[in-house]
């Protein structure tokens, strides 16, 4: 099989993986999936287990890359910061100290007073566009608050967020899609004006240091008030890099996914049911996190040799643990498989994580699902799918799954 013949395949994967996890789930012991080059972790019981050991499972190597780089890629690279270990890719001591400020600065009383300036934010851009009576969803709304929202927590302009954003992006293309050489080096570039970006802000910070995320890592992580050093600026750079593709790609992908199940369900049967009753929209969060998480999967690496659901594997095994999955087992779920709003102990998922490495910003996220559908029922109570349009297809990924476009009416 070559390598074009491969990433095809795992596009296929990429877009429904949920046949996969059913035969895996189904399966004795873990599956090996060779598009993956690892071993599939699907069931909920053994997706907990993994995430709870990371003395055996390490994190160190959980976002490899899909893509080689082309030399002229590498090239523009290192005119960058990074790559250095985050919160997400690290383990014990270095995961605690990484994830400190993070607690701090997502708590529930700073979440709670960005809420304010997250819904005039999202009444603005609904302002926008519901006197058209269509838009497309997804770059008209999914994709800009969350952006709008982690901007103003790690304290950017917000006449810088829109670059940022733009450079988050490339990243994550730059690593996980195909793309011609001198689109890799377009998008490398990309990555580079947002490190440099980033890097304005923590000099900045470390001067005149200000009541957001930006300060509170930049003391966490480089205490002291002497000028950084080119190595603090490398491990600040690429922290605050993870934190904002983190805080605004998921939950991006979170929102489309959520409207696209209350809006495509039965012809809409779950958001007629919500508009006749709002105070269903927290269990309609929880039910959209859990049916079709952004976050599919992770990466493990044992660092010893371990045996998982009757499975021996050495030392230096990948395993792919499946989020995704492990929301639709059977065996904690009834009716697994169905999006259903009204659905008893559904926050029981692992649609953010579970053990050392849940989500830190899984607050942050809920809050701006349900102001979401607190002000689209508000703003459009007639929402639907445009039936014009095709069906809404799923972007080939699985760290931010989501529809690639919603076109709406009301």
């Amino acid at each position: 099989m070559t390598w074009h013949d491969a990433q095809a395949r795992r596009d296929e994967l990429y877009r429904d993986p949920y046949p996969l996890y059913d035969r895996a789930r189904r399966a004795d012991g873990l599956t090996y999936v060779p598009e993956f080059d690892a071993w599939l972790v699907a069931r909920d019981r053994d997706v907990r287990q993994v995430l709870l050991r990371a003395e055996d499972f390490s994190s160190v190597n959980s976002l490899l890359p899909d893509i080689p780089l082309s030399e002229a890629a590498l090239g523009v690279l290192p005119r960058g910061f990074g790559p250095r270990p985050t919160v997400v890719s690290s383990d014990g001591p270095a995961h605690r100290r990484h994830r400190a400020p993070l607690n701090r600065g997502l708590s529930a009383a700073r979440v709670a007073a960005l809420l304010p300036y997250a819904r005039a934010c999202a009444e603005e851009l609904v302002d926008a566009f519901t006197g058209y009576g269509a838009a497309e969803l997804v770059e008209a709304y999914a994709r800009r608050l969350p952006g709008m929202v982690v901007g103003r927590l790690i304290g950017l302009d917000p006449a810088d967020v829109p670059a940022a954003v733009q450079g988050g992006y490339r990243a994550e293309e730059l690593l996980f899609r195909p793309l011609p050489p001198e689109g890799q080096v377009a998008a490398a570039e990309d990555v580079v004006a947002l490190q440099h970006l980033l890097d304005g802000y923590v000099r900045d910070r470390r001067a005149r240091p200000r009541d957001d995320m930006c300060s509170t890592m930049v003391a966490a992580l480089a205490p002291g008030d002497a000028e950084l050093t080119l190595e603090q600026r490398h491990e600040l750079v690429t922290s605050l890099q993870n934190l904002l593709i983190a805080g605004f790609l998921t939950t991006s992908a979170l929102i489309g996914t959520m409207l696209l199940h209350l809006l495509g369900d039965d012809d809409g049967r779950q958001w007629r049911m919500l508009r006749a009753d709002p105070s269903l929209v927290p269990a309609a969060v929880e039910e959209a996190v859990r049916h079709d998480t952004a976050i599919q999967a992770f990466r493990r690496t044992t660092t010893r040799p371990v045996t998982l659901a009757g499975t021996k594997l050495p030392a230096g095994a990948t395993v792919l643990v499946a989020y995704g999955s492990a929301n639709r087992d059977e065996e904690r779920y009834e009716r697994a498989a169905e999006f259903d709003i009204t659905r008893p102990g559904n926050r029981q998922h692992v649609a953010f994580g579970h053990g050392p490495h849940g989500c830190p910003g899984s607050r942050l996220a809920r809050e701006q699902l349900r102001l979401t559908l607190d002000l689209f029922i508000r703003r459009m109570p007639d929402l639907r799918l445009d039936r014009d349009r095709p069906p809404p297809q799923m972007r080939p990924t699985l760290i931010h799954r989501s529809p690639q476009a919603l076109h709406a009416t009301w």
